[in-house]
């Protein structure tokens, strides 16, 4: 993987609720802090697009699936735990580093 490849990350929500939006926040926080700007993040409302969602399988929400770079990863839960998800989605400190 390129140090500095960008990543495609989907998170899929129930409405606007207090565990989505805390899901949002989590990871907007994890991407600005973790990512630098090589991200693209797409937040996915499964009421107002069930079809995405049933396309992707999603069984619960809120539900992140990064996308980009393979391999493909999906992690279900607000996001809280920041060590979780950077382990969740192939992420370590050193592939981080990009000059």
């Amino acid at each position: 993987m390129s140090d500095c490849e960008k990543f495609l990350l989907k998170l899929y929500i129930t409405g606007h609720t207090s565990r989505s939006e805390r899901a949002i926040k989590n990871l907007r926080r994890i991407c600005e802090q973790d990512l630098s700007g090589r991200y693209e993040m797409r937040v996915i409302d499964v009421l107002e697009q069930p079809q995405l969602a049933e396309d992707e399988k999603i069984l619960a929400t809120p539900t992140l699936i990064k996308e980009l770079p393979p391999p493909l990863r999906r992690i279900i839960g607000d996001l809280s735990d920041t060590e979780k998800i950077l382990l969740g989605l192939d992420l370590l400190p050193f592939e981080l580093d990009c000059h």
